[in-house]
């Protein structure tokens, strides 16, 4: 039986951080449905072919930025959350001496989701393989902010095992994208970003948690702050986690049954707060790196960017917002004095 790869996630976390250890993903991936309508017979401006030729020279271009441990290209093919991410990744690497497996990017892919949106910021949608070493399927997003401009890699989320994401409308490639403020839907993907954000902070505290399927992130989350909770209660310390939208980092595709999926940037601020006369250290490899020569003292916060991937579903169609995939990754790690 293979393991969720954020059941791995959350005990490889008590000893190197929120980088996450990762086993095989089975996602059941979207297939294209035929579709009648007027969107069905709109024409990509972007194709397969251009979509891959783009993508394998992004990705080349990433791997020799990790083999070399440099982050001074990356502007130029990444943006977004995914910028932050790897440049993270790279300045642990350069003080651990090797990139966190879980960076990894699959060349191949299950399928593309072109926009036959005219007009800019457009963003494609693709869906990998898994890794050679069997990790999880990533969903990445590439995004073009204007005709002028590259496409750059703007999100990478690793799927959670048994996801069911949505079909596409187009019968060959293609759907359109959506906007943060879509109706017809539970809520609409700004509402949900929000909320899931709440959640994350409250956990069943929350007056939105009824609204969310249950998901590997939550669950491995929840039991990280528990036993973290639990060993700094020994040492009469305490700690909370912090969850904020960044409502200008959210891309949307619309799905065949007019739902949405949304792939969005959370940040969050784990403060941890020693005991009397104790100082926090860093909890993981990951954030002692980032801490470097930095001087404790009794109370430590770190910056995480949280990608997360997720379905929107119809209004009146019973179901609820699920979260099909993450990332999370520290970027910043600080002593409060």
């Amino acid at each position: 039986m293979k393991r969720s790869p954020w059941t791995v996630f959350a005990a490889a976390l008590l000893v190197v951080g929120m980088g996450v250890s990762v086993s095989a993903c089975e996602g059941e991936l979207p297939q294209p449905k035929s579709d009648t309508s007027s969107a069905a017979s709109a024409t990509p401006d972007l194709t397969e072919a251009q979509e891959k030729a783009m993508r394998e020279s992004l990705l080349k271009t990433i791997t020799e930025a990790n083999n070399a441990k440099s982050t001074d290209v990356l502007p130029s093919v990444m943006s977004g959350p995914e910028l932050q991410v790897r440049t993270s990744e790279i300045q642990i690497a350069q003080k651990t001496g090797q990139l966190d497996a879980k960076t990894e990017i699959p060349t191949d892919i299950t399928q593309t989701v072109i926009p036959t949106d005219t007009g800019w910021p457009r963003s494609v949608f693709s869906i990998t393989t898994t890794t050679q070493d069997q990790q999880s399927k990533r969903l990445l997003v590439f995004n073009q902010d204007s005709a002028r401009s590259n496409y750059k890699l703007w999100a990478v989320a690793r799927l959670f095992q048994g996801v069911k994401l949505p079909k596409f409308a187009i019968a060959s490639i293609g759907s359109q994208m959506g906007t943060a403020d879509d109706h017809g839907l539970t809520m609409t993907p700004k509402e949900a970003v929000e909320r899931y954000a709440d959640v994350l902070t409250h956990g069943a505290d929350s007056k939105y948690a009824g609204d969310f399927a249950d998901d590997y992130f939550r669950q491995d989350l929840s039991s990280l702050e528990n036993t973290v909770a639990e060993a700094m209660k020994k040492n009469d310390g305490s700690q909370q986690q912090d969850f904020t939208p960044d409502l200008n980092q959210i891309r949307i595709m619309r799905s065949a049954d007019g739902g949405d999926l949304v792939v969005a940037q959370i940040n969050s601020v784990w403060t941890r707060t020693a005991g009397q006369g104790r100082e926090s250290q860093p909890a993981s490899d990951s954030e002692k790196a980032l801490f470097g020569d930095g001087k404790p003292t009794s109370i430590m916060k770190v910056t995480y960017v949280n990608v997360i991937a997720m379905y929107v579903p119809p209004a009146n169609s019973g179901q609820k917002v699920t979260a099909v995939g993450a990332e999370r990754q520290p970027i910043k790690v600080e002593a409060v004095k």
